[in-house]
């Protein structure tokens, strides 16, 4: 019988049972698919990171994710806090990580306080800014329990965005239309059939401008048909809205800095922060990051 120990860590936040939470295993060789599966399911955490040593030995680690149901091949608060795990127990003051991962290299920054402790981390986006499927307003509307009215569409209609993980993401009228929103999951599974292009899941990040301020967002993010029924804090999704954002800007050379909350409606505050950037000459480019607080220790026996 082999013990894996796993740690706990609050991600996007700065104090404790506020962000979204993560558990990191991080000496996870030995581990098959199926127990990796398993324990994601049975801490029942958004994502449970399972760190292993990488295949090219330049890189610092391969790190898989899981939800209760599925492997990712990418994901934000997983990132942040796997980097911020690893480099509070590596002795080296390491300032960048390279992680392998399904959906290609993701390189983390790790943040530090001015005594050089680690804060946190901001991650640099495996892919480009992609674009996809669109969605019907009423569509969107249904699945988030709001009318088609309170889906705001002068900026964009909405559609499928992704920076390494595709979500749908679509602008809703105010905040206070943001909080009523309630996800409907009959909706959700009658909406997935008729877009079989779609991801499976069916994720859906809505945002709003936090008095009518471009670069200052909240948003929320459903995915009932994933096991995640709302999410307090998303970095892919986030990373990937800025992208679209700064895609939709006017100019051909921008970089632009944005201040995201989520979870506010959970009771679990999260703060990201996102940056992207476009040039005339190349794709738009995004990263997110954010503060971490570690919570728990444990260890399992297999």
């Amino acid at each position: 019988m082999a013990s894996y120990e796993f740690v706990t860590v609050d991600v996007f936040t700065d104090r404790r049972f506020g962000g979204n939470p993560l558990a990191v295993f991080p000496a996870a060789e030995g581990l098959s698919d199926a127990a990796m599966q398993a324990l994601a399911l049975e801490l029942n955490l958004s994502e449970t990171a399972f760190v292993l040593p990488p295949e090219n030995p330049q890189h610092h680690a391969r790190v898989r994710i899981f939800t209760p149901r599925a492997e990712l091949p990418f994901a934000g608060h997983p990132n942040v806090g796997t980097a911020y795990i690893l480099a509070r127990r590596w002795d080296n003051r390491v300032e960048h990580l390279t992680f392998e991962e399904g959906a290609g290299l993701v390189r983390v920054h790790v943040l530090r306080d001015a005594a050089g402790a680690p804060t946190g981390a901001r991650l640099s986006a495996p892919h480009s800014l992609s674009l996809g499927l669109g969605l019907p307003t009423e569509v969107v509307a249904a699945c988030a329990g709001l009318a088609p009215a309170d889906i705001a569409t002068g900026a964009h209609e909405p559609l499928e965005a992704s920076v390494g993980l595709p979500f749908f993401v679509a602008e809703v009228t105010d905040v206070a239309t943001l909080a009523r929103a309630n996800p409907d999951v009959a909706a959700f599974r009658h909406a997935q059939p008729r877009f079989p292009e779609a991801p499976a899941q069916f994720p859906l990040l809505l945002y709003a401008r936090r008095d009518g301020d471009a670069l200052r967002l909240r948003t929320r993010m459903f995915a009932p048909l994933g096991g995640v029924a709302e999410d307090p804090a998303t970095g892919s999704a986030n990373a990937a809205l800025a992208a679209l954002l700064t895609s939709l800007a006017p100019g051909d050379d921008l970089h632009l800095e944005f201040d995201i909350e989520q979870g506010i409606e959970l009771g679990r505050p999260s703060r990201l922060f996102a940056t992207a950037r476009k040039t005339a000459e190349g794709p738009v480019t995004a990263t997110i990051g954010g503060n971490c607080v570690p919570v728990l220790r444990g260890a399992v026996d297999l």
